[in-house]
């Protein structure tokens, strides 16, 4: 098994940047990941005000993946996620949702135990491990903060262990990189942060040649969906819906108005962030109802 440290974070994701890693696929790979604001944050004295903002939103890699070529599609299987029992959540004067109310900048410490995570004494929630960022490098370069169609900081609750993720490759090797993981996140991610974390992810590389993935795409067990994203939620929302209803059309060989119904009722849209530049919809599908043959071009 391959294990990939820490300390060996890039903050975008560039064709310039050399591969920390080489992985065959099939093998087994650990990336060791720091939490989003770079381990600056110790306790709730330290304000995001003081941040050196130049080490936030870090991704362990890139990694080069045997055989990866553009035209592909790269599947990632997350076989695991571990977090550490510590982890911060702050908010950001004038980010998130509410950005345009006046508040100041806070920071809240959280221990993450036995599988919740205690916000306070009387409220804990139930703890659900994810990835906040994670993609392959596009063609040209791109903040690992930012999203779009090659992954990026998308902040989807769901991508959690068990999962496969699909992405379209770009580049030779596609050169992928995760971090920012999430003890629990909510959909939207309001306050522009979740419960941040270091900690690893478990994953294994596979591909699929010659097809590729116009959006990163996420298979549950009994669904997929299209990660699609925009500059307004309107904007994301027409992307995922644009993809399922193409997805209709092939898996049916309807015409668009039909599929354009069948998605109405097929198609479920929901929200995975909205606080980033780009907002963040997916279109989930029931896989009784389509096949992931149909969901790559």
């Amino acid at each position: 098994m391959k294990i990939v440290p820490r300390n060996r974070l890039i903050y975008s994701f560039s064709p310039q940047h050399k591969p920390v890693e080489h992985v065959k696929l099939g093998e087994p790979v650990l990336l060791k990941t720091e939490d989003a604001f770079g381990g600056q944050i110790k306790n709730e004295k330290d304000s995001v005000s003081t941040l050196d903002w130049s080490n936030v939103d870090g991704a362990t890699g890139p990694i080069f993946v045997e055989n990866a070529t553009p035209r592909d599609t790269l599947v990632v299987e997350i076989l695991d996620i571990k977090v550490e029992e510590k982890g911060v959540i702050v908010t950001v004067p004038k980010c998130g949702i509410l950005a345009e109310k006046r508040f100041k900048p806070s920071t809240r410490i959280v221990k993450v135990s036995r599988g919740y995570v205690n916000f306070e004494k009387n409220a804990r929630i139930k703890a659900n491990p994810m990835i906040g960022t994670v993609g392959v490098t596009p063609k040209k370069e791109t903040p690992t903060g930012s999203l779009g169609r090659h992954g990026g900081n998308m902040d989807v609750k769901e991508l959690t262990a068990g999962t496969r993720l699909y992405l379209p490759v770009f580049t030779e090797g596609a050169l992928f990189a995760a971090g920012d993981l999430h003890a629990v996140q909510s959909d939207g991610e309001l306050c522009v942060s979740a419960v941040e974390v270091s900690g690893e992810i478990l994953l294994r590389f596979g591909l699929i040649k010659d097809k590729k993935a116009e959006w990163p795409i996420l298979e549950a067990k009994d669904w997929f969906a299209f990660l699609a994203c925009g500059d307004t939620l309107d904007d994301a929302a027409k992307s995922a819906t644009e993809a399922a209803v193409e997805a209709f059309m092939r898996e049916y060989g309807w015409n668009f108005e039909r599929a354009y119904m069948f998605g109405s009722l097929a198609a479920n849209l929901e929200i995975n962030q909205v606080v980033d530049p780009k907002k963040g919809v997916r279109a989930v599908i029931s896989k009784d109802l389509i096949t992931l043959d149909s969901m790559l071009t």
